[in-house]
């Protein structure tokens, strides 16, 4: 599962929204056999936790020319597959992605080497931070299917009778994907790496769309727009959350000394915080500033903007 967001740091007034998003992720010995129901099982296969040497820790420190026996066909196949299953349920088509690709393939070969399925072996990053060191798409969510089968056409089958993994292919939330097939004698190593791309907006529009937001809840609580007054420190303030991986930090607390500030995370900036609107609604508001800083840390490992809103 993705690790839940940290809790909030209130200075004054301030609220988080979160951004974590569960991935579906059963166990390797329902993977297992979902995968296999046609065929024995690999001889030395077992379901414990797989312990491999060490794989490469992301993209950019994989080697070059990793020894991939990939089955490009297959990974087209599989494509083709799934987004006929998705057009036949109603959900929109899956694109794909090379960098998703990438980390699937690698995790693939992984898987090889093992001989055994699996989401994370030792030593490995988890699907979050794979995907988020494989591609600069921002993702707010993501998944992973697992299959070991003799060929993509009997391994698309067997998926789609799970109901986790069919509940993958079938997400209509998901719009990207990256496939990796990597072959191992008769069988094919199968990975699905899913995810939603949202929109990768610049500083000035993510502010703009918050703007818009503050001043749309003013006018539903029957009171006049402020006015925007960006503060020179504002961004500084919000970037060092992120430096720190967290809401609290010395220049949000330093504008707090003169500032209402509402501090929070949030993926979409055109959805304001659950509790923004009572503070939003005081009569004696005049302005406001708005500090974004879109950045990637341990805890949101594929990215997310971190906001200071002062209130005056």
């Amino acid at each position: 599962m993705r690790r839940a967001p940290r809790s909030g740091f209130f200075i004054l007034l301030a609220f988080v929204l979160g951004t974590g998003a569960a991935t579906v992720q059963p166990t390797s010995r329902l993977m297992a056999s979902a995968a296999e129901a046609d065929g024995p099982e690999p001889s030395g296969q077992t379901a414990q936790r797989a312990t491999v040497k060490p794989v490469a820790r992301s993209v950019a420190e994989a080697p070059p020319d990793i020894p991939f026996a990939t089955e490009s066909a297959g990974e087209q196949q599989l494509l083709a597959l799934a987004n006929q299953s998705r057009q036949q349920a109603g959900a929109p088509p899956l694109t794909l992605d090379p960098g998703l690709s990438q980390a699937a393939r690698i995790h693939a070969q992984a898987m090889l080497e093992a001989g055994q399925l699996s989401h994370q072996f030792d030593g490995e990053l988890s699907l979050p931070q794979r995907l988020a060191a494989a591609t600069q798409l921002q993702l707010d969510q993501e998944g992973e299917n697992v299959a070991l089968d003799y060929d993509a056409q009997h391994g698309h089958e067997h998926l789609m009778l799970s109901p986790p993994h069919r509940a993958n292919l079938l997400n209509p939330a998901y719009n990207v994907v990256g496939l990796g097939v990597v072959r191992s004698g008769d069988r094919l190593y199968i990975v699905q790496d899913f995810g939603h791309a949202i929109p990768n907006y610049s500083s000035t529009e993510v502010k703009d769309r918050i703007e818009a937001a503050v001043n749309h809840t003013r006018r539903l609580a029957g009171q006049s727009v402020l006015q925007r007054r960006d503060l020179l420190v504002a961004d500084e303030a919000a970037c060092s959350m992120a430096q720190a991986d967290k809401l609290g930090t010395s220049p949000v607390r330093k504008l707090a000394e003169r500032y209402t500030v509402m501090t929070y995370t949030s993926l979409h900036p055109e959805t304001l915080p659950s509790g923004a609107a009572h503070a939003l609604a005081g009569r004696n508001l005049q302005s406001f500033s708005i500090g974004a800083c879109y950045a990637r840390s341990e805890t949101y490992p594929t990215g997310v903007y971190w906001v200071v809103l002062s209130l005056d």
